[in-house]
């Protein structure tokens, strides 16, 4: 009998979040990701509430909404400036760029378009606005050892599960 997903157990799983009106993925983990069930919130907590009673080898679909999580988009946090303003390690889509602000705080900005004369950042998280659904696959549960009920996670980098059992989602 496998184990199934509860507080104290440690799980390893792949995940994507893809917009639900477009299909187009946002974000996602390839590489196993660990985290001890009921002691690390890694996710969304709808997300762990539909993980539990869960077991390896299954896959499940969670839509939610990301207006409620992250809020409104902000089109404040929105810059176009001239490309000769911006070190040229910079000037490509996908770039994270963490600026600060003129009290000491600091945001995280994503360049989201570069043309011939302009850059475009953002600093709006990817998923406010949307509504997504996550894809989880669970790669593994077992129960946690006491090092990892400490750290909430995994101690080591190497992934708990079978090499066989990985693929796309």
């Amino acid at each position: 009998m496998t184990e199934v997903i509860q507080d104290g157990k440690f799980v390893e799983l792949t995940y994507q979040v893809s917009d639900r009106q477009s299909g187009q993925v946002l974000t996602g983990v390839e590489f196993p990701l660990g985290y001890v069930h009921g002691h690390n919130e890694i996710l969304a907590p709808s997300v762990h509430h539909e993980l539990a009673g869960r077991r390896a080898g299954d896959v499940i679909e969670v839509p939610l909404d990301g207006r409620r999580i992250f809020g409104a988009r902000d089109e404040s946090l929105v810059f176009t400036d001239r490309l000769d303003n911006v070190p040229p390690e910079y000037r490509q889509v996908g770039v994270s760029i963490l600026m600060e602000n003129d009290r000491g705080q600091t945001r995280s900005f994503v360049v989201t378009r570069v043309d011939d004369s302009t850059l475009t950042v953002d600093g709006n998280n990817p998923l406010c606005g949307r509504e997504v659904v996550f894809r989880l696959e669970v790669l593994s549960v077992r129960d946690a050892t006491d090092e990892e009920l400490k750290a909430g996670g995994a101690i080591d980098a190497a992934p708990d599960v079978d090499p066989s059992r990985l693929r796309p989602i």
